[in-house]
């Protein structure tokens, strides 16, 4: 017995795509992959550029205060403008 639901799409044809159909789906499909690679680059490059920043401070030992210490890595990177985003990889364990 055949389901009753299918039987609406028994004598169903399939609609024909012509050139134009399949090549604006292409160019859409081709379109937003360029986006995304797009923005996976930009990413890319702002890192590589945050990761280039000149960034030098002393690694702290046991006998520095952890309150100065991150006092003092706070000042130098906002002189040297690393965005905040990045502080946790400079400040984390070596």
């Amino acid at each position: 017995m055949e389901d009753p639901n299918m039987a609406a799409y028994a004598n169903a044809q399939p609609v024909p795509m012509t050139t134009a159909d399949v090549l604006g789906q292409n160019l859409q499909a081709l379109t937003q992959n360029f986006d995304s690679q797009l923005q996976m680059f930009d990413r890319q490059q702002e890192w590589l550029r945050c990761s280039q920043v000149s960034f030098k401070i002393l690694k702290m030992t046991k006998d520095d205060d952890p309150e100065a210490y991150i006092e003092a890595f706070e000042c130098h990177a906002l002189m040297t403008g690393l965005p905040q985003d990045y502080w946790a990889s400079q400040l984390g364990p070596w």
